[in-house]
């Protein structure tokens, strides 16, 4: 027990506020008397709440005189009530005698009631003081929130925007000091509670600089990241990578699909091969959309004549839509357009080449203008809109968000179709409409006659064998048979392609870590229950995607009833079929990553990419959230709650 004297207010006061010690026991030590043992009542706690009891040595002290009166004196009982502990229980029951009445007194002025009055006084006044310190705290807490949810709402808003944070110059004397620090004025602007609390915001707690943006960055970009692993969970995914770096659980990767550079994409050295020596199951699924325009390019490439094509393509048509390597279409715009306005371009060319300005206009005038009245141009320029005319509404229908994969294979096949057929059979009536174009803009074709076997062979066929090859090169034979033991499942015409065997097949061969052993065999009796409900369903027989027919069996409840049929028909949807949602990605860094933040850092750019393209996840979150996930690691410098 306390043996001390209490001379500080501070202790005094830490003391009053934890109030005396008043163990409830079960049982209390009995006194010294063996013949009439007696014991501690915690009733006395309630008659007498002064009292403070000593387990250690089996007595009681006055909590008040324990603090005020200190010192020892003659007065009855005072040591032992704040000194030495009182146990003598005999004396509690022996009337108006009772020891405790007899220490407490009955003049209003006794050694007791003084420290009473003195004990009371003091807790009122630790409590007021207590009462104002909250307050103070309070204010200070809400005056901290409000500073930091503006810098929030700042960083939000610029990063839903896709804005540049910072300024070249944010110093005082600055004219601009960035998005940033801008908009976090004008905001104060127009809210006088806002610009107070900057103004009076300490100098190590402006909540402006870089590192505290990257924080609440982080915040909402590892937020964002657990709502979708949330909505993962444990069930299997594809990854959609454009150079770019993330973390998963690679076990449950079923299916991947490159942007086409040559670090993703090679057999052996790239990440597809990376991939699949830890997880055989993920099927690579190059982006349909980007196989196609890689196709095109790599004719360009590998076709001298049409490589040169295309660079005097954009010297000739400059002040019109200039292609671009990557931008799906924009080849075949140049080229129907070229061909729309061919006489009138020649006009201008043979114009410019004697009426420019200066010799550098006239010498590229006349150089585009006789690339244009070229042979070898006129029928490249043909061969191209035959080839682009093919597989521009492939190009066009995979640009579209989420591309059915059944309905996208079809296409690519019908192209590949398309494409040989011109091969095969297209050349004569090609050399028809090329003569006849050369007799309207009179262009004169005799000469180009007797080297008919070179723009045949060299150039017709050889472009459009290009382009085969790398279609075929690039759709893996494995996943093409895995596309079309797909097909059996597709609802469209009625589920007429449906085939239990072949369903089964694509079970166990391409997704065998999926299904334990009894699930196989079970799933050959699931599917004839679906085949005579699914296929039969008045309102499931007019779906005609997977994607329809997978959110069908949920509404309709029929998933409880084929729960496995559903699990493939999702593994199946996990297969990447379009590029765009990831291309899209990567166009948002372009506009992220501009010339104003060029050198942004790696870890700033992802949290800001996540803020972009998540925008309806991120929009959502409640800003005091984010404010308590900020305190968590910055409460050591202001307090926040």
């Amino acid at each position: 027990m306390k043996s001390k004297t209490i001379d500080s207010f501070f202790k005094k006061k830490t003391y009053i506020k934890a109030g005396p010690y008043q163990p409830i026991l079960s049982e209390y030590h009995a006194s010294n008397s063996k013949k009439h043992p007696r014991y501690f009542q915690p009733s006395w706690f309630k008659q007498f709440s002064w009292l403070e009891y000593s387990p250690s040595k089996n007595a009681v002290f006055c909590f008040p005189c324990f603090l005020f009166n200190n010192n020892p004196t003659s007065h009855f009982g005072l040591t032992a009530f704040t000194h030495n502990g009182f146990s003598n229980w005999k004396k509690v029951h022996d009337g108006c005698n009772c020891a405790f009445l007899t220490h407490m007194g009955k003049d209003p002025n006794s050694l007791h009631n003084n420290a009473q009055r003195a004990y009371v006084d003091l807790m009122n006044q630790a409590q007021h003081i207590e009462v104002s310190l909250d307050r103070q705290t309070t204010k200070q807490i809400s005056a901290n929130r409000l500073h930091l949810k503006t810098s929030i709402d700042v960083v939000r808003w610029l990063s839903f925007q896709g804005c540049a944070f910072r300024g070249h110059d944010e110093s005082s004397g600055s004219k601009n000091l960035g998005n940033f620090l801008e908009l976090l004025s004008l905001l104060a602007s127009y809210d006088e509670k806002v610009e107070d609390v900057l103004k009076s915001a300490l100098q190590n707690a402006s909540y402006t600089s870089s590192t505290i943006q990257k924080e609440i960055l982080q915040i909402y970009a590892n937020r964002v990241r657990s709502v979708i692993r949330e909505e993962i969970g444990n069930r299997k995914f594809s990854i959609i990578v454009d150079e770019a770096r993330d973390d998963f659980d690679i076990q449950n990767i079923r299916g991947q699909g490159y942007d086409g550079a040559s670090n993703m994409r090679g057999e052996f050295n790239g990440l597809q091969a990376l991939i699949l020596n830890d997880c055989r199951y993920a099927y690579y699924v190059h982006f349909f959309a980007h196989r196609l325009q890689l196709a095109l390019v790599a004719a360009a490439r590998e076709v001298v004549e049409v490589h040169q094509f295309f660079k005097d393509l954009s010297d000739i048509i400059g002040t019109l839509q200039r292609p671009g390597e990557t931008r799906w279409s924009s080849h075949l715009n140049s080229v129907t357009s070229l061909l729309k306005m061919y006489n009138a371009i020649s006009a201008i060319l043979k114009n410019l080449k004697n009426t420019a300005s200066n010799y550098s206009q006239r010498g590229d005038a006349h150089n585009a203008y006789n690339r244009l009245r070229s042979f070898e141009f006129i029928f490249i320029l043909h061969v191209m809109k035959e080839v682009l005319g093919i597989t521009d509404n492939l190009c066009q229908a995979l640009q579209r968000r989420s591309q059915d994969i059944l309905n996208a294979m079809s296409l690519v096949l019908k192209t590949k179709d398309l494409i040989q057929k011109l091969r095969d059979d297209g050349w004569n009536e090609f050399l028809k409409n090329m003569i006849s174009f050369c007799e309207t803009s009179d262009r004169n074709k005799k000469e180009d006659v007797t080297v008919e076997h070179h723009y045949r062979v060299d150039i017709f066929f050889a472009t459009i064998d290009t382009q085969l090859q790398e279609l075929k090169s690039r759709f893996n034979e494995n996943v093409f048979e895995l596309l079309t033991f797909t097909k059996t499942l597709d609802p469209k015409e009625f589920f007429k392609l449906f085939d239990i065997d072949k369903i089964c097949i694509l079970v166990n061969k391409f997704y065998p870590e999926d299904f334990s052993q009894q699930e196989k065999e079970c799933l050959l009796y699931e599917l004839k229950h679906y085949e005579l409900d699914v296929c039969k369903h008045p309102d499931l027989r007019k779906i005609s995607t997977l994607s329809e027919l997978c959110r069908g069996l949920v509404e309709s409840r029929k998933l409880v009833m084929y729960p496995l049929v559903d699990r493939l028909i999702r593994l199946i949807l996990t297969l990447p079929a379009s590029t765009t949602s990831s291309e899209r990605a990567f166009s948002a860094m372009k506009i992220v990553k501009t010339r104003l933040h060029s050198k942004i850092e790696d870890d700033f750019l992802k949290s800001s990419l996540v803020m972009y393209i998540e925008k309806e996840i991120a929009e959502n979150f409640d800003i005091n959230e984010i404010i308590d996930d900020f305190s968590k690691v910055n409460d050591q410098r202001v307090q926040f709650k």
